[in-house]
């Protein structure tokens, strides 16, 4: 078993991106990173190595974020950019960007469980099929139908604003 500090170097970068994807928010996803480096020092012995570090992780990063949104019952969805003091000629492709991917995360968010869920670690968390099926308890074949079918429901629902915006 790598020490947590070998683990927190190999893996931090890859738990923040899950939890950025997650949250939506750069600010939490550093602090509940944080929080979950902390966690699996204090429960490393039960890790038992069925699943890869990141996948287990990944998995105490997830529950922390749940964590958090039951204390805090929602999210405000009108959190200042963190991005504000960009320069003037970055402003408008910052803007259409945040946008964009603001419009991806509202329509993520709206999605049950375990979709939700598969999209994030698939595309944030940079997960395999083989990891995400584990971390589920399931096979690999399940989480890439399971994360197909979650693009797809984004990609109708992103249809269906395009075309209610006048798009």
């Amino acid at each position: 078993m790598e020490d947590i500090e070998a683990a927190y170097r190999a893996h931090f970068d890859d738990v923040y991106r899950f939890l950025r994807g997650l949250t939506g928010s750069e600010s939490l996803a550093e602090e509940l990173t944080q929080e979950t480096f902390f966690s699996a020092m204090k429960h490393i012995s039960d890790y038992r190595g069925e699943s890869e570090l990141r996948v287990w992780l990944c998995s105490i990063a997830r529950n922390l974020y749940f964590t958090h949104l039951r204390k805090q019952k929602h999210l405000s969805p009108d959190a200042v950019p963190e991005d504000l003091c960009a320069e003037d000629s970055d402003l408008t492709e910052l803007i259409a960007d945040k946008a964009l991917a603001m419009q991806i995360h509202r329509v993520l968010h709206s999605l049950r469980d375990p979709y939700k869920e598969v999209f994030s670690l698939r595309i944030f968390g940079e997960l395999s099929f083989r990891e995400i099926g584990s971390l589920f308890g399931k096979n690999e074949h399940w989480a890439c139908v399971t994360f197909h079918r979650a693009k797809n429901m984004i990609q109708t629902q992103m249809k269906g604003a395009d075309s209610d915006a006048g798009l």
